[in-house]
């Protein structure tokens, strides 16, 4: 077989990339897109209103690299619609969920797609480790700590990873491949929501398999106004996503153990929602926890605590930030002083 036979057999990736707001970043993102070694990718870039100049470096990249499709959205119509609209024109047997500010390592659809291919059809993810970097794309950490040959030092769950999602966050969300029919069979990502990867994990985990792949594949940016950081942020509507999310998986859910793991992560946003002053949405999670087992001592005082009211997010929020600073600081230094 001829080299063009090799790539014009190989499956087809889309990768559906989200801007607003990214005109320092969105070149360069776009850019590692097409320095890929791997040539059979079809690239749909989204402006969702962006109130900078986004969409006219978007255009002028156009006019010397064609060959992508671009959407300027009048209105922003937030971020799961506009990926969806994305997967109404996506061709891809796989698909990559691609930010407007982060970086795509060359080889990461190759390897990526080579994962897939040798896997049963039950998997429908595949992830792998990142690098975090601050706005000046300097480094900030590992998303798993590696050792000195760049494997993480910590055993990544894969195959049936349902309960671990409901347990925690573990999946660094720009890295995932995801099988184009899967999201397809979903519906696509839950337009109502502020978020996407929460309810994909729990929509998709809990019928079909994630396989780790055990390298650095991305460039993930941090900046300071990301929608990770909005949780704390009163009326941001992170946390009213987060209960559906998890009225979702109470209905999924398949045994005690992961009604006990949900009931846990329940607790997790009761406490977010009284640092937040999402009072009312509090006393919501509580319902639904009462539903898998008695509240308990602690947590009805934390509810307490937020029927009065208590005007803490200020405090709290400080708090946060410069708790954050603090642990990227020592991880930088722990970085500089092994090169």
């Amino acid at each position: 077989m001829t080299n063009t036979d090799e790539i014009a057999s190989a499956p087809l990736v889309t990768i559906v990339l989200t801007a607003y707001n990214n005109e320092r970043f969105i070149e360069e993102t776009i850019s590692s897109v097409f320095k890929q070694s791997y040539a059979q990718i079809q690239l749909i870039v989204i402006d969702n209103s962006s109130l900078d100049s986004t969409a006219s470096v978007i255009q002028n990249l156009k006019e010397h690299l064609p060959d992508f499709i671009f959407i300027k959205n009048q209105v922003n119509i937030g971020l799961c619609k506009a990926f969806n609209q994305g997967l109404s024109l996506a061709k891809g047997k796989y698909m990559i969920d691609l930010s407007g500010d982060d970086i795509m390592l060359p080889d990461r659809v190759k390897k990526q797609v080579a994962a897939f291919e040798a896997l049963e059809k039950d998997y429908g993810v595949v992830f792998s480790n990142a690098i975090n970097i601050d706005v000046n794309g300097r480094f900030l950490s590992f998303h798993y700590e590696v050792n000195d040959v760049g494997r993480a030092v910590q055993l990544i769950p894969g195959g049936d990873v349902y309960k671990n999602i409901l347990e925690k966050y573990f999946i660094c969300t720009p890295t995932m491949m995801m099988r184009t029919s899967v999201l397809l069979e979903m519906g696509g990502y839950d337009e109502t929501l502020s978020f996407e990867d929460f309810d994909f994990w729990v929509r998709s985990a809990v019928k079909f398999k994630y396989f780790y792949f055990d390298e650095v594949l991305m460039n993930k940016r941090n900046l300071p106004g990301s929608l990770g950081k909005k949780v704390y942020q009163k009326g941001s509507r992170m946390l009213a996503s987060y209960y559906v999310v998890c009225r979702k998986a109470y209905d999924l859910n398949r045994d005690q153990e992961e009604f006990d793991l949900l009931a846990a992560r329940i607790r997790t946003f009761i406490r977010k929602c009284f640092y937040a002053q999402e009072f009312e949405l509090a006393l919501q999670f509580r319902e639904l926890l009462n539903y898998i087992e008695n509240p308990g001592l602690v947590t009805e005082l934390i509810v307490l605590l937020c029927r009065m009211r208590l005007p803490v997010n200020v405090i709290y929020r400080f708090y946060i930030e410069n708790l954050h600073k603090f642990r990227n600081s020592r991880k930088v230094l722990a970085f500089n002083s092994v090169k």
